[in-house]
């Protein structure tokens, strides 16, 4: 039997992000949490964290993470069938896009969370490679655009976001004055959320532009929308989100008719108790 104790230790390491925090929020000594850890170690025989710069998990640590997690999630579910245990606080680590949480994500699960008294660490990570963190054991589910659950987990798609290539009225008639053609693509500015964000890539590709154009790089759902307002760039904008901007007309489209749909996936492991199985229940129905 594993000491849950160790799997305890690692897991908030990896949270907090360090040995000192992590010992903080479990009341003991950084000392005492690098003893736990290097006992988790030798049990399995292997070892379980990277340690520097930032702590992350090995392959055998995942797995581990993956287990307390689920653990964590049925020790509730046993709870709420036998009053004499008490009721632990269920906190569930979730990887989702920023767009959702800009727009409908809140409505979807604020009442669930407030009846469930569920806590929620949501790590914003673009919908393309959001399972990576599932994958690594660093969440207990994630929202992202891959249908392909990976083992031992379950797939449920939540319908679909619309994204439209948005400019003020001045920058598309400074830059698109002939038309959303490769000349104009070539030189316009665009705005992308991160590094690892391919919706610009993906709708040039379904437009048939496949070389490179300028861009500015805004990691936040609220900052690109203003920036595109500010006149910086054009960039692919949810509908829902951009809707009142579009009907003032302080945004509109450098491509008419033009725009990209995107599949959402909510991914979640398969033995991971009811507040999971609610939870998923509660998303659905608000997407349908």
């Amino acid at each position: 039997m594993i000491d849950y104790k160790l799997l305890e230790a690692l897991a908030t390491v990896i949270e907090t992000g360090g040995f000192e925090r992590a010992g903080v929020v479990l009341g003991l000594s950084q000392s005492a949490i690098s003893q736990r850890i290097r006992t988790l170690e030798i049990r399995i025989g292997q070892p379980v964290l990277l340690r520097s710069p930032v702590p992350r998990a090995t392959p055998a640590g995942q797995r581990l993470l993956n287990h307390v997690q689920q653990v964590q999630l049925l020790e509730r579910d046993l709870a709420k069938s036998l009053p004499s245990l008490p009721e632990p606080t269920a906190r569930l680590r979730i990887a989702l896009n920023a767009d959702s949480l800009a727009t409908w994500w809140a409505s979807a699960i604020g009442e669930f969370c407030r009846d469930e008294a569920l806590l929620l660490d949501m790590v914003i990570e673009d919908q393309d490679i959001a399972l990576r963190r599932m994958r690594e054991g660093d969440v207990v589910a994630c929202l992202c655009s891959n249908s392909q659950p990976v083992p031992g987990a379950r797939c449920v798609p939540l319908g679909k976001m619309s994204y439209l290539p948005l400019a003020t009225p001045s920058y598309k008639a400074q830059h698109f004055s002939q038309g959303f053609n490769e000349q104009s693509l070539q030189s316009a500015p665009a705005i992308v959320f991160g590094p690892n964000d391919q919706l610009q890539h993906r709708f040039l590709a379904q437009s048939g532009y496949h070389g490179a154009f300028p861009y500015h790089l805004c990691p936040s759902s609220e900052g690109f929308v203003k920036l595109a307002l500010a006149g910086m760039g054009y960039g692919m904008i949810p509908e829902i989100q951009a809707k009142p901007d579009i009907e003032a007309g302080r945004l509109i489209s450098i491509a008419p008719g033009q725009s990209l749909e995107v599949t959402l996936y909510w991914h979640f492991w398969r033995h991971s108790g009811g507040v999971i199985e609610r939870l998923t229940a509660a998303l659905k129905a608000a997407r349908s």
